[in-house]
């Protein structure tokens, strides 16, 4: 919509950037077997691009499309063609009143976290193919300076390769009024959203479901200084689905903001849904050679919502350090020198060849997500920090993500891992990186189908990475992973030789 919309996109400039990339990888135990270690070597070409907007302020957009044909030799011996797509899109169709946002994604993600976790160009019988597309217009006026007004619809859904999750269409309203320009300490807002899916597994009718998600809240907060506010909501849930407790009730939450500077904030908030206790902190600190993030949240929440909102999620690499400008596609104001739009799909799959490491992931929530039926409630902590010493940054992140599945009494899936990265710059061109990863994937018996499941990993990663030129680079990484499981018969151990280059035109 907004490409073709002719007066605005017009004036748009556009980058196009074709690439192409080639990956050897040699693993002593190609399918991460406890009992029948395999030597095996997969060969993969992934020609792509690039497309993004520039020089407009009412039409930003990036797509990023990768083709990867892979060949493996040991193991499955089989050949395959996948495909990745990360795009994201808003544009102002008419001024200062109608705009429209827009995403779209094809990936390839877990299936199980009882599975093996390794890449599809290793070994793909624990991934599949899940797309997932939203499109949401909605007008914006402003009420002089008493109030902002917004409405909002929103078609979303997402598709499942081999029905290992239920396929699900969903239609979404929400609307809001909130304070305009004439409240200075006094800030307030009032809110409602609606949301039908329809879930459906062709495979089975146990996960066949239809779902609503409906509430509304109204908000008040008072800047007690100009570094110290105060805030609290209290609203009503009226929600369906199929669960062993309740679904609706009524809510209330209170909390603080204090931003002593613009390189510190903290927000925290505390109270209660329908579902239980509720806790939110967001809170960051920079400094000249370093940066802090931590995040909590907690929310009612599916498999495709979770898929949604990490994939429309923009990132940019400014100086070394990952910066996030969800929604906004264009870079951060005040930074310099810096790389994107970056979206969280591309970012995942391709973060070594930006500079970015597994700890900065683990700090944003970009790990693996395993695929899921129902509703869940979803409780997730990141943290991290990172530092700049000159030629060597370090990175040292945690993630605590749990879902409690509303149909299965709150039986749960939990992931807890830390990460240690370190990079040094050998010369401008040439750099050794290395990371160390503890990770626990926890599962209660409801979903293993038998007894509960508990698995340790560790990973431990050395590489060189080399940029021979503006448009071409390398990297040479040995990788050794670890699993240690309560089920005897799902240890194992590899080792990993990865080769890769990439070339842009």
């Amino acid at each position: 919509m907004a490409v073709t919309y002719a007066p605005v996109a017009q004036a748009v400039d556009w980058r196009f950037e074709p690439r192409i990339g080639t990956t050897a990888i040699f693993s002593d135990n190609v399918n991460q077997s406890a009992t029948n270690a395999e030597n095996g070597l997969s060969l993969s070409v992934t020609p792509g691009f690039s497309l993004s907007s520039h020089g407009s302020r009412r039409v930003q957009a990036v797509v990023q499309y990768n083709l990867s044909a892979v060949t493996r030799f040991g193991g499955d011996r089989d050949n395959d063609l996948y495909h990745s797509l990360n795009a994201a899109g808003k544009a102002e169709l008419v001024e200062d009143f109608l705009f429209v946002d827009a995403n779209a994604a094809i990936s390839q993600q877990l299936i199980s976290l009882l599975g093996s976790l390794a890449d599809t160009s290793v070994n793909g019988s624990n991934r599949t193919t899940v797309g997932t597309y939203s499109l949401s217009p909605y007008v914006l006026k402003r009420l002089g300076t008493f109030a902002v007004a917004q409405a909002r619809y929103t078609a979303s859904g997402s598709i499942f390769q081999n029905n290992v999750a239920a396929d699900s269409s969903a239609n979404t309203f929400t609307t809001s009024l909130s304070s305009g320009s004439s409240f200075n300490d006094l800030s307030w807002s009032l809110g409602y959203s609606i949301r039908k899916a329809n879930n459906r597994n062709a495979s089975t009718a146990a996960y066949n479901e239809d779902v609503t998600l409906e509430s509304a809240y109204a908000q008040a907060g008072y800047a007690l200084s100009r570094k110290f506010r105060v805030f609290g909501t209290v609203g009503r849930d009226w929600n369906e689905y199929l669960s062993t407790s309740g679904t609706s009730g009524s809510s209330y939450s209170v909390g603080f903001g204090w931003s002593p500077s613009r390189r510190t904030s903290l927000e925290v908030s505390a109270g209660e849904r329908y579902f239980g206790r509720t806790f939110s902190l967001a809170g960051s600190h920079r400094t000249r050679a370093t940066n802090w993030t931590l995040r909590y949240s907690e929310n009612v929440s599916d498999i495709t919502q979770q898929f949604l909102e990490q994939s429309s999620r923009i990132f940019w690499v400014c100086n070394g350090a990952l910066v996030e400008t969800t929604p906004d596609i264009n870079p951060p104001q005040g930074q310099s020198g810096c790389q994107g739009p970056i979206t969280a799909g591309q970012l995942a799959n391709y973060f070594s060849s930006y500079g970015v490491s597994l700890a900065d992931l683990v700090a944003a929530g970009l790990l693996n997500v395993s695929s899921a039926n129902g509703i869940y409630i979803i409780k997730s902590l990141t943290a991290g920090v990172s530092w700049n010493l000159g030629r060597l940054d370090l990175g040292v992140s945690a993630q605590d993500t749990r879902r409690l599945y509303q149909v299965l009494a709150d039986a749960e899936d939990h992931i807890q891992s830390v990460s240690a990265s370190a990079n040094y710059r050998l010369t401008p061109l040439a750099s050794v990186n290395t990371s160390l990863s503890l990770t626990r994937n926890s599962l209660d018996s409801a979903l293993t189908g038998a007894a509960a499941r508990e698995d340790d990993y560790l990973s431990l990663s050395i590489g060189l990475n080399r940029r021979f030129n503006k448009d071409l680079n390398g990297a040479l990484t040995f990788r050794h992973t670890q699993r240690d499981s309560n089920d005897a018969n799902a240890d194992y151990d590899e080792n990993s030789i990865t080769a890769t280059a990439n070339l842009r035109f």
